[in-house]
């Protein structure tokens, strides 16, 4: 059996009573944090909350070679973590394929998700979002302007775009960061972006949200990671009236 559990936003609390009693059954648990972490929680917090070793995967080991984890798994109760909802990431899509090709059972605890959070703090209705896209950090001479052309699309059809930030080991894109970067492809592009919502720690007792021009969210100390940016398309009465009573500026 291999079991995908969601552990929610921020911090050991978030995950559900189905999800804690299941990691606590369970023989072998796994976490996988190169697609999203639980910043509010350490692996040794986790350990001691569930009672379990916690065994830290790598991209690798989930998209390469996930042949240990899926070994354990066709005669013991597996469980593998992820921050979040884990069906998210089509990583972990992959992995439920791989492993049902393997005539091994599988089911899903689903953890709140960022998705839904950001709707909740920033008041952007969830149905008008179009696609998303991921902004990674550039490197050497690769600059990809993939993000700017998602937006571009999603503000052409009057659309709201989710941006999730880079993760790169203990490297965090913060929404200043973002913001830049998306400044650098305008000029490439044409596309100029009139205004963003920044989030901060969703699930956290102290998110911060705040909604503006670029120039005014990059003065904005949103504080620790993890940060993710969303790039709103008109907005409705509502939305407007939510940004303004709940966002700073």
């Amino acid at each position: 059996m291999l079991t995908f559990i969601g552990l929610g936003l921020y911090d050991l609390q978030d995950i559900s009573v189905k999800g804690l009693l299941c990691i606590r059954k369970a023989d072998r648990v796994y976490l996988e944090q190169y697609t999203s972490r639980l910043m509010g929680a350490t692996i040794p917090e986790m350990e001691a909350y569930y009672e379990k070793e916690v065994h830290l995967l790598t991209r690798e080991d989930v998209e390469s070679h996930p042949d240990d984890l899926i070994s354990h798994a066709t005669n013991q109760d597996v469980v593998i973590l992820t921050a979040g909802d884990p069906m998210v990431s089509t990583t972990h899509i992959d992995l439920r394929m791989r492993a049902s090709s393997a005539g091994i059972e599988t089911r899903i605890i689903h953890g709140a998700s960022i998705q839904a959070a950001v709707c909740g703090l920033t008041g952007l209705q969830n149905y008008r979002f179009g696609k998303s896209c991921s902004l990674p950090f550039p490197s050497n001479n690769w600059f990809p302007l993939t993000p700017i052309h998602v937006v571009a699309e999603n503000l052409s059809r009057d659309l709201h775009t989710l941006v999730y930030l880079d993760i790169r080991e203990e490297k965090y894109m913060t929404v200043k960061e973002a913001i830049a970067l998306f400044e650098e492809m305008g000029e490439k592009t044409g596309c100029r972006i009139p205004l963003y919502v920044g989030v901060a720690r969703a699930g956290s007792w102290n998110p911060v949200v705040a909604a503006g021009s670029g120039d005014s969210l990059k003065k904005i100390d949103f504080g620790p990671p993890l940060h993710i940016l969303a790039v709103p398309g008109s907005l409705h009465v509502m939305e407007k009236e939510y940004i303004l009573r709940f966002a700073c500026r």
